[in-house]
């Protein structure tokens, strides 16, 4: 089985050259996400570093399990993996029914949600996806305790504590 620091070089390996929408290098927006899912053990730190894998290079499920790759870790980043001809609501739907991978979801969403990086995007896409993530949190954070959410939002994104305190957010 992989180490937790072979799984982050296999992340930084993978994602080598990718920058994201803002053109940051892509592998710093997986560390983040990962960042945030330490309370919660190795293999859940594990997904956060290959959340986008199999989404966005040429790695397969296939590929991660026979690099030595945790059959948990793995399921968990297929659950996050978006499917073609699956919405995105009826993706977030279907994340929601996995406790692990909601979590990992609630992570990337926290660290895509960030206001200096959208502020970096231009307005009418900034507020598109503003409004895709809101949609998103209020499904992923329906069935989670608060007190795992704010974890995650303090280390990825501690301006959503508000959101998550203030009653805009759905409770359990």
């Amino acid at each position: 089985m992989r180490t937790l620091a072979e799984v982050d070089a296999l992340a930084a390996d993978a994602h080598a050259g990718q920058v994201d929408l803002i053109g940051v290098p892509y592998v710093e927006h997986v560390r983040a996400v990962a960042a945030g899912l330490e309370p919660f053990g190795e293999e859940l730190v594990m997904a956060g570093l290959l959340h986008d894998v199999i989404e966005d290079t040429d790695w397969t499920a296939e590929r991660l399990r026979a690099a030595g790759v945790p059959d948990r870790v793995v399921a968990v980043v297929e659950a996050v993996t978006n499917q073609p001809g699956v919405s995105y609501e009826a993706k977030i739907h279907r994340i929601a029914e996995d406790p692990d991978a909601t979590l990992v979801k609630i992570a990337d969403n926290a660290h895509n949600s960030r206001r200096d990086r959208a502020a970096e995007l231009p307005p009418a896409r900034r507020e598109r996806l503003a409004a895709k993530y809101r949609g998103a949190r209020d499904i992923l954070w329906a069935g989670v305790d608060p007190e795992r959410i704010a974890s995650i939002l303090t280390v990825v994104n501690p301006a959503l504590l508000t959101e998550l305190r203030d009653g805009t957010a759905p409770r359990r």
